[in-house]
């Protein structure tokens, strides 16, 4: 069975689905939001907070560092500016961390380069996330599967070959899950959430752990993830969609956090087992809306039944009308009034053989 453990949590088709709560950068540099936001997501009974960690001076190019940004979710008026002002370094990371857990959810990030990986490693967090932009950088995924903790990449605007030469890298150096992604922010057109790939990929990978990772705004598209066998569900969270920021608009505030953990919850109950029971549950509403046969006149002891002696009516509580044809030419033990249920003790017990 396909199963992947994270912290204390086991994550596979049996158990309960695993709720990411992707926090990124829409703390906007500031580790008390970043804390207040741990504390809201894991208050909403999510098993794990994830976010964003690069390096930022040596992951860009001087021309992109150097590029103007001003406008009104920028936080620098170039691009290096902005994205050195969401970072949080070691210390903030070592502090969150405790209070994750102190919480009692899981704690970690998504590493755009190889002393990202290094940091977070430092900080020993329980696994570590590649973004779609990594999913052809076999180089840092090769590095970050060598730490030996499970490892969670998103395939976002990839292709089939792209996935199979990730996998392919990862090889038996970490645990892996997929997730299936589409990597627009947010996606607009719901066609292009595909989640039949889903059942691709739990299909190409009968061994690895797949998931959904959504940037589309809502709950409902996440519980049809669920359903189709993604067992971890990665959403964008925020305290207020309205804050500065380009994630915010798409992200879940608590409320929406909240209702997505209540029916990922409840849709691993409602699938159940696949074997097609009666429930307790159902026996009174059955006994008022199902039928039984009964007779459409007064019928006397000894009368041999006919097709035009009985009707099908509610309640149910006497013979079921799939017997109809069977009972056609039995007698009748004991008299009938018109509307009188047909039961097993009507017929001679000699000659029925149902």
């Amino acid at each position: 069975m396909r199963a992947l453990q994270i912290g204390s949590r086991r994550i596979a088709d049996d158990e309960p689905c695993y709720v990411i709560a992707e926090i990124g950068h829409n703390h906007g540099g500031d580790p008390l939001t970043a804390l207040k936001m741990i504390r809201m997501a894991a208050g909403c009974g999510v098993q794990a907070v994830k976010l964003q960690k690069r390096d930022v001076l040596n992951l860009y190019t001087r021309d992109l560092l150097e590029a103007p940004y001003e406008h009104e979710h920028s936080f620098g008026s170039t691009y290096g500016a902005h994205r050195l002002a969401l970072e949080l370094g070691f210390p903030q990371y070592v502090s969150l961390r405790a209070a994750a857990k102190a919480s009692g959810v899981s704690f970690f990030a998504t590493a755009f380069d190889e002393a990202s990986v290094d940091l977070l490693m430092d900080v020993e967090v329980p696994a570590i996330k590649l973004a779609s932009g990594d999913l052809t950088n076999t180089p840092l995924i090769r590095y970050a599967a060598r730490k030996g903790v499970p490892l969670i990449l998103s395939t976002g605007g990839g292709t089939e070959q792209d996935i199979a030469r990730a996998v392919k890298a990862v090889g038996d150096a970490a645990p892996l899950a997929l997730l299936h992604c589409t990597a627009a922010y947010p996606v607009r057109d719901f066609a292009e959430l595909n989640l039949r790939c889903i059942v691709t990929l739990r299909e190409r990978y009968p061994d690895v752990v797949i998931g959904w990772s959504g940037h589309d705004a809502g709950i409902a598209m996440a519980v049809a993830a669920y359903t189709l066998g993604a067992r971890i569900i990665e959403k964008h969270v925020t305290l207020n969609r309205t804050s500065k920021g380009t994630d915010h608009a798409f992200s879940l505030e608590p409320g929406g956090l909240r209702r997505l953990v209540r029916d990922l919850s409840r849709a691993h109950v409602a699938l159940g087992d696949g074997v097609k029971t009666r429930y307790a549950s159902e026996d009174a509403p059955l006994r008022k809306m199902a039928k039984s046969l009964v007779a459409k006149r007064p019928l006397p002891e000894g009368h041999v039944l006919t097709e035009h002696d009985l009707a099908r009516k509610s309640p149910a509580g006497g013979l079921e009308p799939y017997l109809l044809d069977e009972l056609i030419g039995f007698p009748i033990t004991q008299a009938l009034a018109t509307d009188e249920p047909l039961t097993y003790a009507h017929l001679t017990q000699t000659e029925w053989k149902a």
